[in-house]
């Protein structure tokens, strides 16, 4: 399950000002690639951890050498990777320089199939944080112990 988290946008500037969002509540744990080989091989695979983390760090340093060359990498079902270049505008076409102009290139990854927003919009289920509950409850209204008004009449 995704747990919640909400915050409160507290920039004075924007339109959205005062608006509460959600963000995921990620586990402060990072999964490495070693963690995720023995993960697969708990799944009752034939290969063992060592053996699947051997092809995934293949895999993540074949992912960006094709990714530099413009080519964009589908992995079944789960994501396509490619690269992706932020840039500053040139005055004209002749005025655009590569060594001034391209400020980053960055590893894009975009879900597919199973994993497309769709899927994975369908198939989440979302909680709230501890936190984001004890926000939730602090806005509640409380009733008011000095009201003493009842329904009988």
């Amino acid at each position: 399950m995704l747990k919640l988290n909400l915050y409160k946008n507290k920039i004075s500037t924007s339109k959205n000002f005062g608006r509460v969002y959600g963000r995921v509540d990620y586990d402060s744990n990072l999964m490495d690639l070693t963690a995720l080989a023995k993960h697969i091989a708990s799944h009752g695979s034939v290969y063992t951890a060592d053996v699947i983390l051997g092809v995934m760090n293949k895999m993540a340093y074949c992912i960006k050498e094709l990714a530099l060359e413009g080519k964009k990498i589908k992995l079944g079902d789960l994501a396509i990777f490619y690269a992706t270049v932020k840039s500053k505008g040139a005055d004209s076409y002749l005025g655009f320089n590569i060594n001034t102009h391209i400020e980053k290139v960055r590893l894009a990854v975009r879900g597919t199939g199973d994993t497309s927003v769709a899927n994975m919009t369908s198939s989440a289920s979302i909680g709230y944080s501890s936190l984001a509950e004890s926000l939730r409850d602090a806005e509640r209204p409380q009733p008011d112990p000095d009201d003493d008004d009842d329904d009988n009449g």
